[in-house]
């Protein structure tokens, strides 16, 4: 306890340097803890989503039932990119059930109770209420509801209404989801791909918070070494700086995590969002903030007092330094080895895929190579230094000399923003790997809705969605018998915009489509349905002698079908059982928009789509915003690293840079040494970690089973984002020079 207080009292009274770094490992340590609270927060967020479509699942009675029980029915349609669920409950005379979750009873018939984001739609969309029979009497709890965001009610009605389609309740309760925020296998690659994009780095950057100042805390601490203080009882001295620091950091961090969790669910994130109890601190988060992050810096302050508890004598300035371990560099290439290993299968006819054993094998690979970065960082550094030590350039030799005495330094400093480049390469292999599995395979999606739910203006504005390549009124032949099972009412103009390339059309003529790899339709006459003067009437096509030649549809109702202009129609008719059909490319950001525009156009009108499936389009939402949340942590997280060494340099290194001053050094080449001093290792760790990271993410994407194993796409931005990282940094270095020369801080030290 004497050596807890003597530290203390080291800590607060031996000048306003130490201070300025107890405070900067104050803040770092906070920031970090925070970033880690969030990490450990998410599986809680997302299991609490799943518990509460478990609570509410219906579990129908099984066997032989008497009496009149209480009859449920499932709807569950999509409204835009978003799922909107409905039950229809019919209260039975025998067994009935308790409420679900969020409600205080059963609806009665002509009763809807609705979540309150479908209340506010409801305003928005008064449409809607045509899917909700009956009046409505209440809102949904929490307790009901995955989300605050979810389009979700309970509908009252009768038993004669429910049909037979509906299904005996026993009561509200499964141990299982019916469906999950985020599917299991991909829950697990992304947990990986945020312990790469953050645990990692975080680790990096609380040892560095737990670092700092160390020259000169190895001084005074080998000062009280020499002073008859024993060897543990140093140790146990900085550890009162370091733990403490660490401990008001971690409760500083929680506190800022509650702040933020309040901040987040109420504005929620792009595809997620969440109610405050969902991310509140558990006992885990917190015991392993506040024991973890001061038992790591602990181990750390241990680690690097043990030099001047053992041999204070060595810290002397003359005191030769020890060059780096050249086996640090084994971890690297043990990490090389199994990530270029996996690659090389992507060249042979079968490549090694993520099961079993080998799923295993490619993380431990992705991990080994960011690890063996960081530990490799000193022994890269100190080997630029002492080549390029001996040139001629005053500026390059100064600061090379320095990295040489202190090749650590270059860890501290730089690994944050390599760790960053490199896990910002695997992040895009995860999302190159979830877009091949999530895709349309199609060159483009369909929609199509029914033309008796639209009017002619739903129709135009459909028409005239931004994202919409092309659009057709498909309608069916009414004589079953007929060889010519759809006729397509467009014109040459917009069949061009369906197909890859077409031959032979003439506007203003009925024609035969046919596909060139199809075989062709017979030309007997065909008779159609439609409505005029709200009257119905047979419309009568005789049978079509040219054809039109087309090649790769893009609307799948365009196949073996009749063309017929829309000037054959008679005036003033609308097809009856036809279909409006909408194509746009399958991308996963246009379809969500086009689904988002449709609801909002035509609300009540049921889309029916081919090869997209709505909750899969939600999930990837999730998990790109769960990615994109992981990667601006690793960002904050390495530019917070960098900023905190900088700083740290700037208060360690004022002695050397006034001796220099003093000595005639002007201030552009000490601002250039200060530099070189960052730039040149940070480069050399950022080449590697481009080349280490596309080769990591290249044995994700051969392990995945996708189609895209080189992610060519990704290095232009990753070649940005280097250049951006290296622009900091140099920014970063300036004000390490400062204007003012105190031939005091000489003497004191």
């Amino acid at each position: 306890m004497r050596e807890f207080l003597l530290g203390l009292r080291l800590l607060f009274g031996s000048g306003r340097g130490n201070r300025v770094r107890f405070l900067l490992m104050t803040l770092g340590g906070s920031l970090g803890v925070c970033c880690l609270a969030l990490v450990l927060t998410i599986p809680a967020i997302l299991d609490a989503h799943d518990g509460r479509a478990a609570a509410r699942e219906p579990e129908l009675l099984r066997g032989n039932r008497s009496g009149q029980p209480t009859l449920v029915l499932e709807r569950s349609d999509a409204h835009g990119s978003k799922m909107f669920g409905r039950v229809f409950l019919a209260t039975g005379t025998t067994d009935t059930p308790k409420p679900p979750p969020g409600l205080s009873r059963l609806p009665e018939p002509g009763e809807v109770y609705v979540s309150p984001a479908l209340h506010d739609q409801l305003r928005r969309e008064p449409g809607l209420k045509g899917l909700l029979p009956g009046k409505e009497k209440g809102l949904i709890g929490p307790a009901g509801l995955t989300d605050p965001n979810e389009l979700y009610a309970y509908i009252g009605t009768t038993r004669d209404h429910i049909g037979a389609e509906g299904r005996a309740l026993k009561s509200f309760g499964s141990p299982y989801p019916p469906t999950t925020a985020v599917e299991p296998s991909t829950l697990d690659i992304l947990r990986f791909t945020l312990a790469t994009l953050v645990l990692l780095p975080l680790g990096v950057f609380l040892s560095v918070c737990a670092k700092l100042s160390a020259a000169s805390r190895n001084r005074r601490l080998a000062a009280l070494r020499l002073l008859g203080v024993s060897a543990k009882g140093t140790q146990r001295v900085n550890a009162a700086e370091t733990v403490v620091a660490a401990l008001l950091g971690a409760l500083l961090g929680l506190g800022e995590f509650a702040l933020l969790n309040r901040i987040m669910s109420s504005t929620g994130l792009p595809g997620l969002k969440w109610y405050p109890g969902d991310g509140a601190l558990s006992g885990n988060t917190i015991a392993i903030c506040l024991l973890g992050c001061p038992a790591l810096a602990w181990f750390v302050g241990r680690m690097s007092a043990r030099a001047a508890a053992t041999d204070p004598l060595s810290t002397r300035r003359s005191a030769a330094p020890r060059a780096p371990r050249v086996w640090t560099i084994l971890v690297l290439v043990a990490g090389l080895g199994l990530v270029i290993g996996y690659s090389s299968t992507g060249l042979t006819a079968h490549p090694a895929q993520s099961q079993g054993i080998h799923a295993v094998l490619v993380v431990a690979g992705a991990l080994l190579t960011g690890l063996g970065l960081v530990l490799t960082l000193p022994l890269l550094s100190y080997a630029l230094a002492k080549r390029l030590a001996r040139s001629g350039n005053l500026a390059l030799n100064l600061a090379m000399r320095r990295n040489e005495v202190e090749p650590g330094s270059a860890m501290r400093v730089v690994t944050g923003l390599v760790l960053l480049v490199f896990s910002a390469s695997l992040a895009q292999g995860v999302l190159v790997e979830l877009s091949q599995v999530s895709r349309n395979t199609a060159p483009a999606q369909q929609y199509s809705l029914s033309l008796d739910r639209l009017t002619q203006e739903q129709q135009r504005r459909l028409r005239g969605i931004p994202g919409v390549e092309a659009s057709a009124v498909v309608m069916d032949d009414v004589n079953a018998d007929s060889d010519i099972a759809s006729a397509l009412i467009a014109t040459c103009a917009e069949v061009a915009k369906m197909v890859q390339e077409s031959k032979g059309c003439v506007d203003g003529k009925a024609m035969r489509l046919v596909n060139v790899d199809g075989a062709p339709v017979s030309a007997s006459e065909t008779s159609y349905v439609v409505r005029k003067d709200g009257k119905r009437t047979t419309f009568r096509v005789p049978g079509p002698k040219d054809t039109v030649l087309y090649v790769s549809s893009t609307v799948t109702g365009l196949g073996g079908d009749i063309l017929i202009p829309p000037s054959a129609l008679p005036t003033g008719a609308t097809p009856m059982g036809a279909y409006l059909v909408l194509s746009s490319s399958s991308d996963s950001s246009t379809v969500r928009s086009v689904l988002d525009r449709i609801g909002a156009i035509a609300p009540t009108s049921e889309v029916d789509l081919q090869g997209v499936n709505v909750e899969a389009l939600q999930q990837i939402t999730v998990i790109e915003t769960l990615l994109f949340l992981g990667m601006v942590m690793g960002l904050v997280i390495g530019v917070a690293a960098f900023l905190v060494s900088v700083t740290d340099r700037a208060v360690e290194r004022r002695a050397q840079v006034t001796a220099l001053a003093l000595i005639g050094a002007r201030p552009r080449t000490l601002r250039a040494v200060q530099c070189l001093q960052v730039v040149l290792p940070l480069t050399i760790g950022l080449v590697l970690a481009l080349v280490c990271g596309k080769l990591a993410e290249s044995a994700y994407l051969v392990t995945g089973g996708g189609a895209v194993f080189w992610d060519g796409a990704g290095v232009p931005p990753l070649l940005a984002a280097t250049v951006g990282v290296l622009a900091i940094a140099i920014v970063g270095t300036l004000p390490l020079v400062g204007r003012r020369i105190d031939p005091e801080l000489i003497r004191r030290d």
